[in-house]
């Protein structure tokens, strides 16, 4: 980097917080502002010593910054936003996080997750296999992930990690970020439809993937989900090596003699040679899925050997979020799940139920992403929430409403009924605990669905339980730990 000093807008952002982190641990010095802290975030900066400003000010950018950065975000354009626009005026160098990641990997063996679903988890997989490794990769991953310090990382070995997101790099900028990642390598996890703001057909959204995979150089590798069938069609026609991996047989790197339980332990398998047999403390196919397709990465790659790779899968502790057990005092068990498409709501309940199949299932969602708020993804409504007995659905996000067709809270309660679900509405946080509380027994399970915060019921409901139902034993339910779960519902 040529360099020494740059002020972040939106630092709080995960993205925008890892590459401050990055360019950190690099000697740069950093500067921030946004318009709310909340840890794991704000523990990292503190932690790193980065100094950040709460609120949008122009005042904010020192003048001895050598560079400005901006992250994505509907609230960070020069006509709402008074500090964006004194960066845009002041002549200074103004980039997004992910132009600034382009330079950091412009010498690096790169591997990019990119897909639907299950990135970040694959992302995190990755570092934490090479890392078990004794290796020092560098990585980006986008969410926050037990056992790591940070989300993001510069290590000494050539290899980079980084998990490749599709949305564009910035307001100015309408480019995919992972196009500006200088892939040599990619899993891809999937192709289904998302972000229906940004890519209203299903063509539109294939199209940046499809630049991202012809780009990759001859000597790169593509490891792809043989079982997907979008991500699949992806892969047709490319020069570059390609192998495929799923959960079954049918593809090269798969999964067989799979038993499911506390711990479940499958043999990882190459054609019809078996490498190793792993084990995982995460919940569903889903995840062995995940599991088989960074380990095809990493073996073909040469970057691990089989014991390697047994020792770092055995000990990753997960990504938050992703079925996260929120509730370890309580006899209720409320877990917290991604809810930000369709796939990933749906493999959350039907991991839920077969892990809890004898309790009522209680679902608290949140439409927040655009691919839920948008009218066109109504029907998705008339099948997601099969398995619960209850479900109550909280108000969309209003930030970035006038951008796209909106559907109101009511629309989705009613077309969530018209599919004999027992669904309402709830919007005050303090009202939706205490209808949560009349209705919940002590032989219920709660899901908690959304990739927002559910007005700050992510923390108070998982209170709530623990102090209607505390459990006498408090290892009674641990994230991942009693029953079998499979299933990828997405691919019936």
């Amino acid at each position: 980097m040529n360099f020494s000093k740059a002020h972040f807008i939106g630092i709080a952002g995960k993205g925008m917080s890892a590459t401050a982190l990055l360019l950190r641990q690099m000697g740069v010095r950093i500067t921030g502002s946004d318009e709310g802290f909340y840890p794991p975030v704000s523990d990292y900066l503190k932690n790193e010593k980065i100094p950040f400003a709460e609120g949008y000010r122009k005042e904010n950018i020192p003048e001895d910054a050598d560079v400005i950065v901006i992250g994505k975000n509907a609230k960070l354009t020069p006509g709402s936003n008074e500090e964006v626009r004194a960066a845009m005026d002041s002549g200074k160098p103004v980039r997004s996080f992910a132009d600034l990641l382009h330079d950091m990997t412009a010498d690096s063996e790169t591997i990019v997750a990119a897909g639907s679903y299950g990135k970040s988890t694959c992302t995190a997989l990755l570092a934490w296999c090479l890392r078990v490794a004794n290796k020092d990769p560098s990585y980006f991953i986008g969410e926050i992930t037990n056992g790591f310090d940070t989300h993001a990382h510069r290590g000494q070995g050539r290899t980079f990690i980084l998990e490749g997101d599709e949305y564009p790099a910035s307001n100015w900028d309408s480019r995919s970020k992972f196009l500006l990642y200088n892939a040599r390598n990619v899993l891809l996890t999937s192709a289904t439809h998302d972000h229906v703001n940004v890519f209203p057909t299903h063509a539109d959204y294939l199209a940046p993937f499809r630049t991202l995979l012809g780009s990759l150089p001859a000597d790169g590798l593509l490891v792809v989900n043989g079982g997907e069938t979008h991500a699949r069609t992806l892969a047709a026609g490319l020069a570059c090596p390609i192998v495929f991996y799923g959960v079954d047989d049918r593809t090269h790197w798969h999964a067989e003699n799979i038993d499911r339980g506390a711990e479940t332990g499958f043999d990882l398998v190459r054609g019809n040679e078996r490498i190793a047999r792993l084990s995982t403390r995460m919940l569903g196919d889903h995840n062995i899925e995940n599991i088989v397709g960074v380990s095809a990465m990493l073996l073909e790659k040469k970057l691990v050997s089989p014991e390697q790779l047994k020792a770092g899968m055995s000990t990753f502790q997960g990504v938050k979020r992703r079925m996260e057990l929120l509730s370890p005092s309580s006899s209720v068990p409320v877990y917290e799940g991604f809810g930000s498409s369709y796939e990933k709501a749906r493999s959350a309940i039907v991991a839920t139920k077969l892990h809890f199949p004898d309790r009522r299932l209680i679902v608290v969602f949140e439409p927040h992403t655009f691919t839920w708020r948008n009218r066109s993804a109504i029907a998705a409504y008339d099948d997601v929430f099969a398995g619960a007995s209850r479900i109550f659905i909280f108000e969309p996000a209003s930030q970035g409403a006038a951008s796209h067709a909106q559907l109101s809270q009511g629309e989705i309660v009613a077309r969530t009924r018209a599919a004999n679900y027992d669904a309402e509405a709830i919007t005050d946080p303090e009202n939706a605990l205490q209808r949560l509380s009349d209705v919940l027994r002590a032989d219920d399970v709660v899901l908690l669905l959304t990739s927002g915060e559910l007005g700050g019921l992510i923390r108070k409901i998982p209170q709530l339980v623990e102090t209607k139902y505390p459990a006498a034993d408090r290892s009674l339910f641990r994230l991942n730990s009693d029953s079998s779960t499979t299933g990828m519902p997405w691919k019936s």
